[in-house]
């Protein structure tokens, strides 16, 4: 799946004007668990996703559906650019969107975007609660081990299981 094969929704680098949206999105979908966005906890890179990703060598990106609101993200941010490691964050989809293969594109475009920029390993934690995120990872190849990390930063506690991929770098 590409982002071709959505001929009506638009792609773009996501800036601090987008904000409102974004979190509104990724508040929805929270909710679905029982859970809301923390600005002062975890979710505080909301607050300028310009400084927290591009400004750090990362991207984020958000999809836009024919009437400009966002329905989707994803975000990649570089961990240790000597060791090839950057980290995945911020993949959310409204619901009717899901299982659409617009999840799939979003995930491609992450692990090209890193090879790309000369990363070869991706990590990143993911909500326990998430177990249909969880099985699309393991489709894609992503590993896991079910390490755990318990997690006090939001309006609940939660844990998450920790994902890796390992990618050849972009050859030279």
């Amino acid at each position: 799946m590409l982002f071709s094969d959505f001929p009506d929704l638009t792609v773009n680098s996501a800036t601090n004007a987008d904000q409102q949206s974004i979190v509104q999105l990724i508040d929805t979908c929270y909710q679905e668990y029982g859970d809301r966005v923390v600005l002062d906890g975890d979710d505080s890179d909301l607050l300028n996703i310009e400084s927290n990703y591009r400004d750090r060598d990362g991207e984020f990106i958000a999809v836009t559906d024919s009437t400009g609101s966002i329905i989707g993200t994803h975000a990649v941010v570089p961990l240790d650019k000597a060791r090839g490691l950057c980290t995945f964050r911020r993949l959310y989809l409204e619901k009717s969107y899901r299982g659409s293969g617009l999840g799939q594109a979003l995930m491609l475009w992450a692990i090209q975007w890193a090879r790309n920029a000369g990363y070869s390993r991706v990590e990143f934690w993911s909500d326990t609660r998430f177990t249909r995120a969880h099985q699309f990872f393991r489709k894609l190849g992503f590993e896991t081990s079910l390490e755990t990390r318990d997690m006090d930063d939001g309006i609940q506690p939660y844990s998450e299981y920790f994902f890796w991929l390992d990618f050849p770098p972009k050859a030279l």
